[in-house]
């Protein structure tokens, strides 16, 4: 059975924009990027809502083309494009890069997914996640936690109806005090 991880960087007070629904406190130095473009690569499959798919698909795509971009931006470029999304989106029309358009029963369709052979699925989106975890779907989560105090914003976790125990299995320190803090569903 395929684990479905759901992984995002988070400030020190959990939330995953601030509030002007910026991302720039964010960034990742080029070692912590470089070891989201290993975490990536080993995916079978990226699980996106609509907002993170027009967030990625509004830069990846043509990143390799930026004179000044790094190696590790051009290998993360290459990753998103050849890696096969699902768009969990009720709103869009249709989508490219290696995309497909998902509108149906979300438990049906991940339960289904899940249960093919394969490796690693990943959430990405608050929103899109938010509701995997109110179904119970998220098997293991990947909080990258940054040292720094936002005030609010977007949370990267919503609201529960009952709480989900988890274990602890990795913790791995990043440079600039970033630490990865790696959770897996109890069942």
């Amino acid at each position: 059975m395929r684990k479905l991880v759901y992984a995002f960087s988070v400030s020190l007070d959990s939330f995953i924009e601030d509030i002007h629904g910026s991302l720039g406190w964010s960034g990742p130095d080029p070692d912590l990027h470089r070891h989201f473009n290993e975490v990536e690569r080993s995916v079978d499959l990226m699980l996106y809502g609509r907002r993170l798919y027009e967030l990625m698909a509004g830069f990846w795509p043509t990143a390799e083309e930026i004179p000044s971009a790094p190696d590790y931006i051009i290998e993360y470029a290459r990753i998103w494009l050849a890696k096969p999304r699902l768009v969990f989106s009720n709103t869009l029309k249709e989508v490219a890069w290696n995309s497909q358009l998902f509108k149906g029963d979300i438990a049906t369709e991940v339960n289904k997914l899940k249960a093919q052979p394969g490796g690693t699925l990943t959430v990405g989106g608050a929103g899109l996640a938010a509701t995997f975890m109110q179904l119970d779907l998220i098997d293991e989560y990947s909080v990258y936690i940054y040292p720094i105090l936002l005030g609010g914003g977007k949370r990267m976790f919503g609201p529960l109806d009952q709480p989900a125990p988890l274990r602890l299995v990795e913790t791995r320190p990043f440079n600039e005090g970033v630490m990865l803090m790696r959770y897996a569903r109890e069942r």
